[in-house]
């Protein structure tokens, strides 16, 4: 559902998600690194935050490494039914201006995008978008974009590819992370 002003222009949101701790495991592609245990605790919770938060996407871009699919598995195993996902082989390694580039093919049907990819990318990305934060979350996000974290733009405009730097509102910034299992 789509707020829309007396502009014509929609209400967006743009849900920057970067990928849950992954392994290294030796003589394993970077492409191909699996999430960490860790990984796989941080990734749900990260779900259940973005749920929680009513910011659930109406679409998914995502990276094609091997660390950034588990995390869109089970971040998006966490709602009653995942929006449809993009698996783009350009967001691997991206930096801002191709992220961008990304983001600006979306359909204009869509007001919510998730972004599911890699830093330093997606940190410069939302860092060239947000002309403003609210709160701290500029100041928090200037100092770490941690694996599993999540931030959200927030802009007017009447179609994704008119989206530009300096032109979103920092709304929230969150770093969810999953509980150890007591046995």
């Amino acid at each position: 559902m789509s707020a829309r002003t007396g502009t014509g222009t929609t209400l967006r949101r743009l849900v920057v998600l970067r990928h849950a701790k992954s392994a290294w495991p030796e003589g394993v592609a970077d492409h191909d690194r699996p999430l960490a245990p860790r990984g796989r605790r941080d990734a749900p919770a990260a779900g259940r935050a973005l749920a929680e938060s009513d910011c659930l996407p109406d679409l998914a871009l995502c990276s094609t490494a091997r660390r950034a699919r588990q995390t869109w598995e089970l971040v998006s195993a966490q709602w009653g039914t995942p929006p449809p996902v993009r698996y783009d082989r350009r967001l691997y390694a991206a930096d801002a201006p191709d992220l961008l580039a990304a983001v600006r093919e979306a359909p204009p049907e869509i007001a919510t995008l998730l972004l599911l990819g890699h830093n330093p990318g997606l940190e410069e990305l939302v860092l060239d978008l947000a002309g403003d934060g609210l709160n701290d979350t500029l100041d928090r996000l200037r100092t770490k974009f941690p694996t599993s974290a999540v931030a959200v733009l927030s802009w007017y405009g009447p179609g994704w590819s008119s989206l530009a730097p300096a032109a979103a509102l920092l709304t929230d910034l969150l770093v969810p992370r999953g509980s150890k299992k007591r046995r």
